[in-house]
């Protein structure tokens, strides 16, 4: 157990560190993770999601039961910080070489004096099996997610595929998509499933005058009008498209007939601590000046079961799930991030589970 004194937004609590060799896990944007690697705790990133330390002699690291510290080499700590209720963790490094421990809800009316769970330890001789199995272990102490190897893993990861993104970015077509396919088949690479990425949906930007060119990231403001497909793909051939968790970049346009229902509000996403030493890219600072047309939670299952529904009836058979860390900003007044994300995973996933073959 660990006390928080004075609990509000965010805190950080000295954990103590001494000289290792390491590898962390960080995330350097909201969107994504990867390795830093140092020999102090002035190396370990904002944001580490995951820590391994390398034990050697000098550390005063080693197996009680063992003839010598290195009888059987070199030993390996794991930390990896996890969730606990409605509070996430990550791990930080001080100039001062201290490892922090911050814990976050992500809503200034979500706080606690004290975490119980919030950072998972141990140690091993092998990194990969001590990897795996801590997973593990902790996957079936939170019972929240599950081990790589115990999921269900779809076929189509053992196809080749061909997503539209890199080829059109959000001026794709079912010309464009066609040709490509056909250049593909012709080159002797046939692609067994295909993902139309972002472009397909109707949106609207409110914001960027007709004839502008987009500065600064304003093309991100723009947000979903309907859940049906634009004018370009009607009746286009089926295959696998991609959606948001938020419903488009800026969300739902809260002004449009057909998404009133769903009950979206401007919202203003609230970057922690942490998210703001990330690098922050054009579509997070748009987010963050613009806001998003946040679903009401209590309508979020209705959206996703209309929205993947209809994609089912069109023959979409499976989705790619994108823009899925907005939501840890939009907590405030809604639980706080933990729960906020939640709420919104469980809907998604229910609905799929029943409407839609494929998930990515």
């Amino acid at each position: 157990m660990i006390n928080v004194p004075n609990y509000a937004f965010d805190r950080v609590l000295n954990l103590g560190f001494r000289g290792f060799r390491l590898m962390s896990i960080f995330r350097f944007k909201i969107w994504w993770m990867i390795p830093s690697f140092g020999n102090s705790g002035r190396d370990v990133p904002v944001e580490t999601q995951v820590l391994l330390l390398e034990g050697a002699e000098k550390t005063g690291v080693h197996d009680d039961d063992a003839e010598t510290p290195s009888s059987k080499g070199t030993l390996y700590i794991l930390f990896l910080p996890a969730l606990e209720g409605q509070f996430r963790t990550s791990l930080q490094g001080t100039s001062e070489n201290e490892l922090q421990l911050c814990v976050e809800s992500g809503g200034p009316n979500v706080q606690t004096s004290q975490v119980k769970e919030a950072l998972f330890v141990n140690s091993g001789y092998n990194p990969f099996e001590l990897m795996k199995d801590s997973v593990r272990i902790l996957a079936k102490h939170k019972g929240t997610f599950s081990h790589v190897e115990d999921k269900k893993i779809p076929p189509h990861l053992d196809w080749f595929g061909w997503c539209t993104w890199d080829a059109f970015y959000t001026r794709v077509d079912p010309q464009g998509i066609r040709e490509g396919l056909k250049s593909l088949s012709e080159g002797g690479c046939p692609a067994k499933f295909l993902i139309i990425d972002d472009g397909w949906q109707e949106t609207v930007n409110d914001i960027l005058k007709e004839g502008e060119t987009p500065t600064d990231g304003i093309e991100f403001a723009t947000r979903l009008a309907d859940i049906k497909e634009n004018k370009k793909f009607t009746q286009t051939d089926p295959g696998c498209t991609a959606t948001n968790l938020i419903g488009y970049w800026g969300g739902l346009h809260p002004n449009h007939e057909p998404l009133k229902k769903y009950k979206p509000k401007i919202e203003y996403p609230v970057l922690s601590p942490g998210s703001q030493s990330h690098t922050r890219c054009g579509a997070l600072l748009s987010l963050v000046k613009n806001g998003v047309g946040l679903i009401n939670p209590d309508c979020v299952y209705d959206f996703y079961n209309d929205l993947h529904s209809y994609l089912a009836s069109c023959g979409v058979d499976g989705v790619k799930v994108d823009i899925q860390n907005v939501i840890e900003a939009l907590g405030s007044g809604y639980g706080g991030r933990v729960m906020l994300t939640k709420k919104y995973q469980e809907a998604l996933e229910e609905v799929l589970s029943r409407t839609l073959k494929t998930i990515t």
